[in-house]
Order: structure tokens, then C-alpha cells, then sequence
């Protein structure tokens, strides 16, 4: 009875002491939540607490409370997506929201897909439309960070970049000291913060790279724990040679790969697919870091340049428009386009027809007319063949033309996505449906890459879990990149928060008319800012400059 008493007598002080404890107040809480953690674990029921721009317990949170309250209301609360593949390079300049991204979810932009916004020598400057404020790239993220930018930022450093910068855009190799050159820029990049070398190989100039080339620019960011992440030299008729350079290039630098884009492009390539998979998943038996990326279409965009060859493309825009006005040139041209080419990525064979050929971004006002048609009813139009009509748009509209090929398989597409190393990224830029923005017909991946994967791939078709999803848009990917505390809802991680509704997250961005917002993110938080509430954007302009692994501080 004695021990009754006593064991009565305690257990009242402790529930006294739990109901005069004083609650916990964040900054912000998040209640009623289903938390996935970006772990690959199943949701659970629980909150989240932030204070300034940390998560500062993840949890049942019983006695807590918020200066700024949000009921979550069931739905999921993720770690902020991560878009391995983005070209906000120049959008983020002109709108530093990135409402495209914003919208599915996405809180960190990596770009520098061959080319990056840095290092630039004057030649380089004077060649833009902008006059550039920064030197360097890490200047360049820094300068973003500094006017303010709605997301978090980091990039690679291009390949094609550090070639431009010492050759320029001959088909030469570099000499010595050029490639001496070269390599102290990839240095220096990689101090600044650079994730690592990308590389993108189907275009002039960065053709005329020789695997060896690479390979010594790779060694540098390997030696600062950095990635080679590379758009290979073939997604088509080559494209099996193309992996097996690129996981040479991993393996005699010593350095972690990643393949953008993933894709068999061509319908005689797409039986290709399941011996790439293969030769990945060889190569990571082997005990190689070697990954891949994909977006969730099956259309690519690019330009029409990569509808002819690379030889007549030596020198840059005004060397290939000033040939491609040579009666003789232009027949040469011409039988090369319509040859399914060994040597070079022929996107116009690769298409199967010109109907599979949509125009959807010009400079001249005039041709802006042909926004949105195959280059089949452009040619119809002006009386002249597909060919033909190609090389002159190149030469009206002072630039390479915006295209958007049809040429891969849902099947494919599918299959990709299953793959425990994918990651995705949009292969486009951050935009909105407004201003300057609405002068070009964008690839609907901008608008809607990640909400398609959750919404038409993870809910509707249940290819893969949504938590397996969720990892793979975050935690997989700040892995890849060697962030630290990013990617998952961590005590002590960056809060770069996500409350979406997987039972009505949606892309509607269509290949006709693409500049529509996904619906179904209700709120985002970057690094602890609130950016987006109720689907609207707040105005503020929190993201930061991300750096990698090699990041050096100045003294």
C-alpha cells in the first residue's frame, strides 16, 4: 500500500510538472502535418518547428506553439525540391521569383549545364545583351543572392564556358598553356563554390572537346570532392559509346558522374534504353558513383542547330549564318541533314519527321508568327523544303531558334523513373506567364516537371511511391550535389519547407499552350522565409547562394 502511495504521489507531480510547463514557441509551426522527411520512410502524422532559418525540432510537438500558425491540414510537408537540371540562369535575372518552379515546390535551382554565367573574359562580356555585373561564377551566384533571389542557387561550371573563355569556338584542341589556363579556372570556380564540370557535348564548340580534355578538367574538381555531370556526346545513334565515354571520363579522374537527361532519342535507339540501364548499373556495381537524371516528358527542346552539323556551326552564330548563305554550303548542309548521321547528333533524323519538329522561341518579331508550328507547316508556308526552311530561320532571326523535338517513348520514360539513382530536373527556366516571358513558347517542363511526377506518374499511374519520389526530388539530390543540411526535415537543417496536396498536385502546362502554373503547393518556405502562402507568391526574396563542397572562403 506504502508503495501505491508513493508510486500515486509521483505520478501527480509529474503530470503537474508536464501542465505548468510552458509551451514551446517557433517562429513559425506547422501543425497537422503528414511529414515526410525525405528520408524514402512513409509519412507520419506530426509538426514542424521553425525558427529564423532552421528547422528546430520536426516531431508530435504537443506543447508547442507559433508566432505565425499554419494548419497543414493533412497534407504532405517536404523537404523543398531540388531542380538538378535548370536553366534560370537569365530568367532569374529578369524575375528573381522563378514562379515556375516556386509554384511545384522547387526551393534550389542547379544550373550549368556545358555552359555557366562564369568565368567570362571581355570578349565573352561584350557578346551579351546584358552588361554583366560579375566576373566569375561564384560572383555571379553571389550577385543573385546579393539583389535578391526568390531560390536558393547553385551551379556547375561549363565545360563549354572554359573552353570559350581560352579558344574561343574553334575546332581545335587546346594547346598547354591553354589547357594550363583552363584547369586554373576550373580551380578557381570550384573554390568559389562550383558543384563540379558540366559538360554538354551534342554542340559547338564543346564538339570539338576530346575525351582527354575532359578528363584533366574533371581531375581538378575531383580533387575539391566535386561531380562531372554531363548532356553526352550522343543521346541517339551513339548513344551506348557516349555513357561508356563518359564513364571513362568518372573513372580515370577519380571523380562521382552523372548523366543528364537520361534518354534514347531516336524510335531505332529506344530498345538502347534498357542497355544503358545496364551498363549504369555495371559500372555502380563496380563500385562507381555513377547516376542520371531525367524529366518527365518525352519531347527535349533545344535549338535548330541540332539539326545540322556541327562542322558549318565553327566560330559561333555569325561564322554558321554567314555559311549557311553559301548556295554550295547550303547543299552540303542540306544532305547532311536528311543522312542518319554516326559522327554527330542528328536531331532532325532523330525526330522522324518534320511534323515532330515544333518552333517555339524567335528574336525577330516578324517570325514570331510562326510560334507554336512544326517546321513542316513553317516550310509549307514559305514555299520551301523543312531543310531549307531551317537554315533560313537560323539566318533571320540572328539566333538558333527554339525547338522542341518529339522523339522518345513513354515507355522509356517509365522505366527511367523507377530507377533508384534518378533524380529530376526541368531543363528549363523559371518563369511566369507574364511580361517579356509570353514572347516565347517555353517546353511545358518549365511549368510543370515536378508536379507531373507527383501528380500524373506517383498518383494517377502509381509508378513509383510518393515517398520514394519525395526522396529522390530531395534528399538523393542534395547527396548527388554534397550539401550540407539541405534535403531532408531535419532538426538543424535549412528550412526549405513544402505543403503540397498529393491528391490534387497538377501540372497543366500543355505543349500548345505551356505557360500555365501547376496547381496543389499551397505554401514553401526558403531557408525559413515563407515565399509562397496560399499558392500566392509573398514578395520576399530569400535564396541563397548554395556552394559546394570545395568552397574555399576568401581571407
Amino acid at each position: 500500500m506504502k508503495k501505491y502511495a508513493v508510486y500515486l504521489f509521483g505520478l501527480i507531480v509529474f503530470i503537474s510538472s508536464c501542465q505548468s510547463a510552458p509551451p514551446v514557441e517557433y517562429d513559425v509551426l506547422i501543425k497537422n502535418a503528414m511529414i515526410y522527411d525525405g528520408t524514402g520512410e512513409a509519412g507520419i502524422q506530426g509538426a514542424l518547428g521553425i525558427n529564423a532559418d532552421t528547422i528546430a525540432a520536426v516531431g508530435e510537438l504537443v506543447n508547442a506553439t507559433g508566432k505565425t500558425e499554419i494548419d497543414a491540414n493533412g497534407k504532405a510537408v517536404t523537404p523543398g525540391f531540388i531542380n538538378m537540371l535548370s536553366w534560370a540562369t537569365n530568367s532569374l535575372l529578369d524575375d528573381p521569383r522563378g514562379m515556375s518552379d516556386i509554384t511545384q515546390g522547387v526551393t534550389l535551382e542547379v544550373m550549368g549545364e556545358g555552359t555557366s554565367m562564369g568565368p567570362l573574359n571581355e570578349e565573352m562580356k561584350a557578346g551579351t545583351e546584358r552588361e554583366e555585373a560579375w566576373t566569375t561564377l561564384g560572383e555571379y551566384l553571389q550577385h543573385l543572392e546579393d539583389d535578391g533571389v526568390g531560390l536558393n542557387v547553385a551551379s556547375y561550371v561549363g565545360a563549354t564556358t572554359l573552353r570559350i573563355h581560352e579558344i574561343g569556338y574553334e575546332d581545335r584542341p587546346p594547346t598547354p598553356e591553354e589547357l594550363e589556363n583552363m584547369k586554373a579556372l576550373a580551380r578557381q570556380a570550384m573554390e568559389e563554390g562550383a558543384m563540379g564540370i558540366g559538360a554538354s557535348l551534342i554542340y559547338a564548340p564543346a564538339f570539338y572537346a576530346k575525351t582527354e580534355e575532359l578528363i584533366e578538367l574533371c581531375k581538378i574538381a575531383s580533387e575539391y570532392d566535386g561531380s562531372y555531370i554531363t548532356h553526352m556526346r550522343s543521346e541517339g545513334n551513339k548513344v551506348l559509346e557516349a555513357l561508356d565515354e563518359t564513364i571513362r571520363i568518372a573513372n580515370e579522374a577519380n571523380i562521382d558522374a552523372e548523366v543528364y537527361h537520361l534518354k534514347a532519342a531516336g524510335k531505332n535507339n529506344w530498345p538502347k534504353m534498357d542497355l544503358m540501364i545496364a551498363k549504369l548499373d555495371s559500372a555502380r556495381a563496380a563500385g562507381m558513383n555513377i547516376a542520371a537524371n531525367m524529366y518527365t516528358y518525352i519531347a527535349g527542346s533545344t535549338g535548330l542547330n541540332a539539326t545540322m552539323p556541327p562542322w558549318v556551326q565553327e566560330g559561333g552564330y555569325s561564322e554558321w549564318a554567314k555559311r549557311l548563305q553559301d548556295p554550295k554550303i547550303r547543299a552540303r548542309v542540306k544532305a547532311e541533314m536528311q543522312t542518319d548521321a554516326q559522327d554527330w547528333e542528328n536531331m532532325y533524323i532523330a525526330s522522324g519527321k518534320p511534323e515532330n519538329i515544333i518552333l517555339v522561341g524567335f528574336e525577330n518579331d516578324d517570325l514570331k508568327k510562326y510560334t507554336g508550328k512544326s517546321l513542316a507547316e513553317v516550310a509549307q508556308m514559305r514555299g520551301t523544303s523543312p531543310e531549307e526552311t531551317a537554315m533560313d530561320l537560323v539566318i533571320e532571326d540572328g539566333s538558333r531558334v527554339g525547338t522542341v523535338y518529339f522523339f522518345m517513348t513513354e515507355e522509356n520514360v517509365v522505366k527511367k523513373i523507377k530507377l533508384p539513382y534518378i533524380t529530376f530536373g526541368s531543363d528549363g527556366s523559371a518563369i511566369a506567364p507574364e511580361g517579356e516571358f509570353l514572347q516565347y513558347q517555353p517546353h511545358p517542363r518549365a511549368y510543370g516537371n515536378f508536379a507531373r511526377l507527383l501528380g500524373k506518374y506517383v498518383r494517377d499511374e502509381k509508378i513509383i511511391p510518393l515517398e520514394e519520389a519525395i526522396y529522390k526530388m530531395t534528399h538523393l539530390s542534395a547527396q548527388k550535389l554534397k550539401i550540407k543540411k539541405r534535403g531532408l526535415l531535419k532538426e538543424g537543417y535549412y528550412a526549405d519547407v513544402v505543403i503540397f496536396d498529393p491528391n490534387s498536385i497538377q501540372d497543366h502546362a500543355t505543349f500548345e499552350a505551356p505557360h500555365q502554373y501547376s496547381t496543389g503547393v499551397d505554401h514553401v518556405w526558403v531557408n525559413g522565409v515563407q515565399v509562397l502562402k496560399d499558392g500566392e507568391h509573398t514578395g520576399n526574396l530569400p535564396g541563397r547562394f548554395v556552394k559546394g563542397p570545395g568552397f574555399k572562403p576568401k581571407n
